[in-house]
């Protein structure tokens, strides 16, 4: 059932304004340039980086510096930042603010991957209250005037809650929205997100944004998701994989007359012509045909799941090297009807409960000791998450 268009509600983030009160969250390997383009071209919404290690920026990584590279389309520019270090995430803010890089900056303590938290960061952080607080006051001081939000777990797992005490430490630290991804680390992306947690959090942050992550996978769990929970706006993840016209489906049920593209019809011919798109983005945003091609792969069974392309047609379009072979292998298809609810539901992979790896004595105490700081500095590593 299709749920009714909810009431425009624009998101306010400090003082960018944002119609459909949507965001991309940011994916490793997935929210580069290109598909930040093309999910912009079908509807209003934010659009995030790929998170962004703060000592790698600070430490001018070439990849890093071209991972924060907007093209001149993308308005507003939106930078996400993982660290553990307060004096590092201060500094790398700066250089962002500084160097006018970013019109919004996020700050990740969600990520779940065993190598971060096993050292402190990601989801872990939170646990450790005063470190937390300072990472975001000292960001927040650092932003000035650009926007400065926090994307969160709802903690380590269900006996060690973080998000409330969290939330409202954000608050106090001046940030300008937060995001709560409603599972817990230990149970990764499995299962089911817990969206009474996104109300609680809305309940008890009361002066800035509260937005809702986990389990949005169509526009109608989204109008549902806020109906429920109260919270201010989405954040969009796996929900997003090769459909990238998710966004202006949103928009037309989020935001205002105007805020999507032109309405979806997601026949097989406009679902091919979206991943042509998509692959003609990345091989402009590696400046190579070569490497674009060869990135286009891996979202071959996100945009064709559920549509009759058969298995030597979409093996094939998982070798492509060329624009101008998967011209000729998307020429011999024929169109199809939308599948319906064969392409919709879960994308990307769940993973399974597990427990949090986590250092030596870490839930022992919510005050971090001074001798761990050389140990949580080997968290800062490329890692997507939240």
């Amino acid at each position: 059932m299709t749920l009714a268009p909810a009431p425009a509600r624009p998101l306010q983030i400090g003082p960018i304004r944002i119609e459909a009160p949507v965001v991309l969250a940011p994916m490793a390997g997935i929210t580069n340039t290109a598909f930040r383009r093309l999910c912009r071209e079908y509807g209003a919404g934010l659009y995030v980086s790929e998170m962004i290690t703060s000592r790698a920026l600070v430490e001018r990584n070439a990849i890093t510096m071209r991972l924060i590279q907007h093209h001149e389309s993308e308005t507003p520019r939106s930078v996400q930042l993982y660290g553990v270090d307060p004096a590092t995430i201060a500094e790398a803010v700066t250089i962002l603010v500084a160097e006018d890089r970013a019109d919004h900056i996020d700050l990740n303590f969600g990520c779940p991957v065993p190598k971060v938290t096993r050292k402190g960061g990601g989801a872990a952080l939170p646990w450790k209250r005063s470190l937390f607080a300072d990472i975001v006051q000292r960001a927040v001081k650092a932003a000035g005037s650009v926007p400065l939000t926090v994307k969160m777990r709802k903690g380590i797992d269900r006996d060690h809650l973080t998000f409330l005490d969290a939330g409202r430490a954000a608050e106090d630290a001046g940030a300008a929205a937060v995001a709560l991804h409603a599972r817990t680390a230990s149970e990764y992306y499995s299962g089911h997100a817990d969206w009474s947690a996104i109300g609680e959090l809305k309940e008890a942050v009361t002066s800035i944004p509260v937005l809702g992550n986990g389990d949005i996978w169509s526009a109608d769990d989204a109008v549902r998701m806020m109906a429920e929970t109260g919270c201010d706006g989405v954040v969009v993840g796996r929900g997003c994989l090769g459909r990238p016209w998710l966004f202006g489906e949103l928009a037309a049920a989020l935001g205002p007359e105007g805020s999507a593209g032109p309405p979806v019809d997601a026949t097989l011919r406009f679902v091919s012509e979206a991943f042509r798109r998509h692959a003609e983005l990345l091989v402009d945003f590696f400046e190579d045909e070569d490497r674009g091609c060869k990135d286009i792969r891996k979202h071959v069974a996100w945009y064709f799941k559920g549509y009759p392309v058969g298995g030597d047609l979409r093996a094939a379009l998982a070798r492509v090297s060329t624009l101008a072979e998967i011209d000729d292998l998307l020429g011999t298809l024929e169109d199809a009807p939308y599948p319906g609810a064969a392409a919709e539901g879960q994308r990307g992979r769940a993973g399974s409960p597990k427990r949090t790896a986590l250092p030596d004595g870490w839930l022992e105490s919510r005050e971090i000791a001074a001798e761990t700081g050389a140990m949580m500095r080997g968290a800062e590593i490329e890692n997507s998450g939240g």
